[in-house]
This record gives C-alpha cells, sequence and structure tokens, in this order.
C-alpha cells in the first residue's frame, strides 16, 4: 500500500521511561486528542505476552482517532495485534522477508542514515522512511547525527512519505526547514513534557509551518 504523507506530519514513539503517574495509554490518548497523526509503539523491555495485551489497548486507541498504528520492529507483535504497520532498522530481518510475512496491507517503514540506505528501502518496497538521528538524542546513543544536507539529499532522492526522526523537541524543529521532510517523529518531547496535550498542540503547529516551508 502507499502511506499518505499526511500521517508523517507529527509522529510520536512511544518511551515508558516518563510515563510518572500515568499510563502510557493516558499519555498516548492525550497525545492523540492533541494533534498526533500516527503513533508507533517501542518497547525494548517488555515480555512478549505484555507487549500485546498493550499494543491491543493502543491500537483500538488509534483505530477510534483513525490514525495508524506501528509496531517498533517486533513482527510478532504486528501481527497478532493486527497493526497498521512496523517499522525495522537496519539491524533488523530484511525488508523483503518481512513483506513476505505481513503482506502487502501492512505498512512497513525503515530507518535510514544515508541516500544509499533510503533509495534501497523504497525499491525493495518499503511505505515510508524514517532519518535521523538529526539532532542529538538521549533516546539513541547508538547512531550518528545525519547532517541537515544529507537529510534534504535523501528527501530528494525518494518519492515515499519521509520522517525526520531524533532530539527533535519545539526549540529546534524549524532548523528542518527546506529539507522536504513530510514530517517529524518526536518521544520526549511528547512524553517527557510536563503537560502533552500542551507540548503535542505546539509541535502541531510548528510541525505544520515546517512542512509548508519544505
Amino acid at each position: 500500500m502507499r502511506l499518505d504523507k499526511k500521517y508523517m506530519q507529527l509522529y510520536a514513539v512511544t518511551d515508558r521511561t516518563w510515563t510518572g503517574n500515568k499510563t502510557l495509554y493516558e499519555q498516548v490518548n492525550e497525545a492523540l486528542e492533541s494533534g498526533v497523526t500516527c503513533v508507533q509503539l517501542r518497547e525494548k523491555s517488555l515480555d512478549e505476552g505484555s507487549f500485546i495485551e498493550e499494543a491491543k489497548k493502543i491500537s483500538q486507541l488509534c483505530k477510534q482517532y483513525n490514525i495508524p498504528f506501528i509496531v517498533n520492529d517486533n513482527l510478532n507483535v504486528a501481527i497478532a495485534t493486527n497493526a497498521d504497520g512496523i517499522h525495522i532498522g537496519q539491524d533488523d530481518m530484511e525488508l523483503k522477508d518481512v513483506r513476505k510475512i505481513v503482506g502487502e496491507d501492512m505498512i512497513i517503514g525503515v530507518s535510514v542514515h544515508t541516500v544509499e540506505e533510503a533509495v534501497l528501502a523504497e525499491r525493495n518496497g518499503a511505505d515510508y522512511i524514517g532519518i535521523g538521528a538529526v539532532f542529538e538524542t538521549s533516546t539513541k546513543n547508538d547512531v550518528g547525527i545525519v547532517s541537515y544536507e544529507t537529510l534534504k539529499s535523501i528527501c530528494e532522492a525518494v518519492s515515499i512519505p519521509k520522517v525526520a526522526i531524533g532530539g527533535i523537541n519545539s526549540q529546534n524543529i524549524l532548523k528542518l526547514k527546506g529539507s522536504k521532510i513530510d514530517g517529524v517523529a518526536v518521544v520526549s518531547a511528547i512524553f517527557g513534557a510536563a503537560d502533552i496535550k500542551k507540548a503535542t498542540k505546539e509541535l502541531y503547529n510548528l510541525s505544520n509551518d515546517l512542512i509548508k516551508g519544505t
């Protein structure tokens, strides 16, 4: 399938590090109420049974808002919960193999860092790509920074939807203007915020300015 780029505008990636007194479900609901256009459930430490149960609940929540629900990395969870999509990295299973397993209807997103990786992802049938990290980030410390010039080159090299990720917040998001990016993926700037609704609304408005300026 082809994914409409409008869903890339403000792409929220979960991280339970900042749940505090709220549940992840409550946090995602607040983000969805306030303008998030896609949700990726990222769990690196939950056992698979708990991951599946959580994914089912958040998948239903996303359906209420008609927003795509993406599972990070875990094929079993994506299939078991009938997720809209799965996101894979360069070190995960080959894209072609994932497509054989999930079929043509499931969205597949791929993390890329170079023009070559982006072109290959599109050629192999990715529905969108995540480009990063575009700024310093504490969420993932195993990836290098993708320069603005590389980001722009990647955006110009492929036609599928493109989302920038990595250390993006309200203070630096507009530095990506002119890159032709379709949106931003955000973790701590939403889920680490004291007021998730306020932070999400601000980021939504800024991402709108970003897209108009690309």
